[in-house]
């Protein structure tokens, strides 16, 4: 019979005192953060303006300063862009999301043409052949990137103010899970930082059921400040110890303390679910009552 070997180096295994994830597979991955099909694209925007920083000297400071201006405009651009293809992947990964506040796409095609504007004032283009080369590259920057989402998705009937409370309070939890994964990078250890992941999409479907009905927020605010708190202050003090003395027992107490914190997450999300499904039903039950006792529908 095959046997699976583990170890120190193994990529699910562990040192010499054999705690934690030795001698099993990790049973999910993590999933990955949402990214656009064209995020990495704006580099090739980037690069193609270097020519201006190439020409920039010998003709003089006029020249050096447009020069680098128009490279500094379209790098500007470029960053914009892809920094707005990551909110719109983002805003596409979610069922309820607000449109962005700053439209990034829009304002980097615009800063794009900008630059192409500036960059192309030569002696035989003159001032209004520039402007047109700059609205051309604002048009092709929007049809290649497209715009930015306009509208709020699947808000309807959520009260706004609920909806900032709840955006707030996952801003909170946001940071103790990266307070967390920044801590557990410190031992450098996969299988540690690969147990954290997968805690960290367990909270953060808690977080999306909330968005989904900020309703519920009263219900999951102790999970998602109180407890999220706790778990980022036990990583630091886990990874503070780990490094110093590679204690076995407090790996195992802290993987069961991750363990028990996933089940808790696990159930509370459940129990949103649940509670929405009932919500539901109620509204159905009472809906046809009405319509049986005003005659429009017959049990």
């Amino acid at each position: 019979m095959a046997q699976r070997f583990g170890g120190k180096y193994s990529p699910t295994g562990t040192g010499p005192a054999g705690g934690g994830l030795a001698g099993r597979e990790i049973a999910q991955k993590p999933p990955a953060p949402p990214r656009h099909p064209l995020e990495n694209r704006p580099f090739w925007i980037t690069l193609t303006a270097a020519p201006f920083l190439l020409g920039a000297f010998g003709d003089g400071p006029f020249a050096l300063l447009r020069a680098l201006g128009a490279f500094a405009l379209i790098a500007g651009a470029s960053w914009l862009i892809r920094e707005g293809l990551q909110a719109e992947a983002a805003y596409n990964a979610r069922r309820v999301a607000r449109r962005p506040a700053f439209p990034r796409k829009i304002f980097g095609a615009v800063l794009y043409g900008l630059g192409i504007t500036i960059g192309a004032q030569a002696p035989e283009m003159g001032l209004i052949g520039a402007i047109v080369v700059g609205v051309i590259g604002t048009g092709l920057a929007l049809l290649a990137f497209g715009s930015d989402p306009m509208t709020n998705k699947g808000m309807e009937g959520i009260d706004p103010f609920q909806q900032d409370r709840v955006a707030r309070v996952i801003a909170e939890g946001e940071k103790h899970l990266a307070a967390m994964r920044d801590a557990i990078a410190r031992t450098g250890d996969r299988p540690l930082e690969a147990r954290v992941e997968l805690f960290i999409a367990t909270a953060r479907d808690l977080f999306r059921t909330v968005e989904q009905d900020p309703g519920d927020l009263s219900a999951a605010r102790r999970y998602m400040g109180v407890y999220l708190e706790g778990a980022r202050d036990a990583t630091v003090k886990f990874v503070d110890l780990w490094t110093q003395t590679r204690d076995a027992k407090a790996r195992s107490d802290y993987e069961a303390l991750l363990g028990d914190l996933e089940q808790n997450f696990t159930a509370r999300t459940r129990s949103l679910i649940e509670g929405g499904r009932e919500g539901l039903e109620i509204e159905i039950d009472v809906l046809r009552e009405r319509l049986a006792r005003e005659g429009v529908r017959q049990d």
